[in-house]
C-alpha cells in the first residue's frame, strides 16, 4: 500500500472531504504513475479522483465503528514510535 495513504476510518473528529480527496488523489497518481497527468489525460485522471472519493466516502459511510475512535494525534504518534525503532534497527547495522 502506498505509504502516503492513511487510515480514514474511525476517527475523532470524523474525517473530513478533504482528506478523503487527498488519498483518493495520492491512490489515483500511485496507480496511474503519474503525479500530473497531461493534458489529453486530465479529465480521466481528475473524474478518476472523484470516483475513487465517491467509492471511499460510500465505504467509510457503511463501515461499522469498534472500540475508541483513533485520533490524528494518537495516529502521529504511533507513527513516530515506528520510525524511530525503525531508526534504531538501522542504526544497529
Amino acid at each position: 500500500m502506498c505509504r502516503n495513504i492513511r487510515v480514514l476510518h474511525h476517527f475523532e473528529p470524523p474525517t473530513t472531504p478533504e482528506e478523503i480527496h487527498a488519498a483518493a488523489l495520492q491512490y489515483v497518481r500511485k496507480v496511474s504513475g503519474t503525479a500530473r497527468p497531461s493534458h489529453p489525460n486530465q479529465a480521466a485522471f481528475d473524474a478518476a479522483v472523484e470516483a475513487v472519493a465517491a467509492a471511499t466516502t460510500a465505504l467509510l459511510d457503511t463501515l461499522e465503528a469498534r472500540g475508541a475512535p483513533r485520533t490524528r494525534e494518537g495516529e502521529a504518534a504511533k507513527g513516530r514510535a515506528r520510525w524511530e525503532a525503525r531508526a534504531a534497527r538501522m542504526a544497529k547495522t
